[in-house]
């Protein structure tokens, strides 16, 4: 017979593996090709994103990752192997699933195909089509599911004609590519252009104020690294809320966010200021300067702004105030609906 402490232990392991279960990734990268010109990078890529998806900034499990990459003809990665993971990974009952691909794209006749190591353009056989993918995940109940493709033509997988008659791209679903259907995917140093910020944004690059990685932010911060010139990525998203990706340490501890509230009383208030909040004034009063440096954070975050002065210290020297941006006018709110 189990004593009480080892029932219990099972039930506590029960919930930590489901609780592991709740994301699973999918991360595939092809440097090797028999029939085509084979990469440089892409294995690199699949492992740099396999790496920062599987924990939190802090240490603690994120995504389970499947990962499958090819060096070599003794590693290949066929259309029947990809096929049978995309299905097992979008036929379950995790919150999140998200699939990443670093490898060759290619378009003919008006689709789109993510080239595997098998691929014979002179046969016919370009690869596992994008449209497939596509009706993979529209068939799914998974409540998050996340395309992100680093190929050439990565972008004709967002397009809308591989929706059949459904004139959106299916609920819950975000789609991330690295250029458009019309362009080719860059490298640089051995690495994805678009890979390399896509992991930097994941590494805290895109969080928000409060260490949460949106699929939405990345892809800002993807979209703002490259010039005008350079490849242009794709973003797709049919959702009811951004999940985060993964978390790092709030920008501003949130004990100290959420006196957003109690600082300003309305979102439309301003907070009056005098020489008594700077410390170097022989005025200062100690519980004032401690407001005066949350709020100078706050300034930092743009999450307030000095009102008739260009600097926070001028607008306490000449007793003005400050009062929320817009950004800060939005945490506000979050605060006081005690989302944060």
């Amino acid at each position: 017979m189990s004593s009480g402490w080892e029932e219990n232990n099972k039930e506590y392991n029960v919930c930590i593996t489901l609780q592991y279960e709740m994301r699973k990734a999918l991360v595939i990268g092809i440097d090797d090709y028999v029939n085509i010109n084979s990469l440089h990078g892409c294995v690199n890529d699949a492992c740099a994103v396999a790496e920062v998806l599987k924990r939190h900034s802090d240490g603690t499990k994120n995504f389970d990752v499947k990962q499958l990459t090819c060096t070599s003809k003794d590693s290949a990665i066929t259309v029947k192997m990809i096929r049978e993971d995309l299905e097992s990974l979008f036929n379950t009952s995790v919150d999140v699933a998200l699939f990443y691909f670093a490898g060759h794209g290619h378009t003919e006749k008006g689709n789109g195909y993510i080239v595997t190591s098998d691929s014979n353009f002179e046969s016919g056989h370009y690869g596992l089509p994008m449209r497939d993918i596509v009706q993979i995940v529209a068939k799914s109940k998974v409540k998050n599911k996340i395309l992100v493709f680093d190929c050439c033509f990565a972008g004709e997988v967002a397009t809308n004609s591989y929706f059949n008659d459904v004139s959106e791209i299916p609920e819950g679903t975000t789609i991330l590519s690295a250029c458009t259907k019309g362009q080719y995917a860059l490298e640089d140093e051995g690495s994805g252009v678009f890979t390399k910020l896509f992991v930097d944004a994941l590494n805290g690059s895109a969080a928000s104020i409060v260490g949460k990685i949106s699929p939405g932010s990345v892809y800002s911060h993807i979209d703002q690294s490259l010039g005008e010139w350079a490849q242009r990525p794709v973003f797709k998203t049919n959702i009811e809320r951004f999940v985060s990706l993964r978390d790092v340490p709030p920008r501003m501890p949130l004990s100290e966010l959420r006196l957003l509230t109690e600082l300003f009383l309305e979102q439309g208030s301003e907070f009056g200021l005098n020489p008594s909040f700077e410390f170097t004034d022989p005025s200062h009063i100690d519980e004032n300067v401690s407001k005066f440096k949350i709020l100078q954070k706050m300034e930092g975050l743009d999450l307030v702004r000095p009102v008739g002065e260009e600097h926070m210290y001028f607008a306490a020297m000449n007793n003005k105030s400050c009062k929320l941006t817009t950004l800060g006018e939005h945490y506000w709110s979050l605060v006081k609906k005690e989302r944060i």
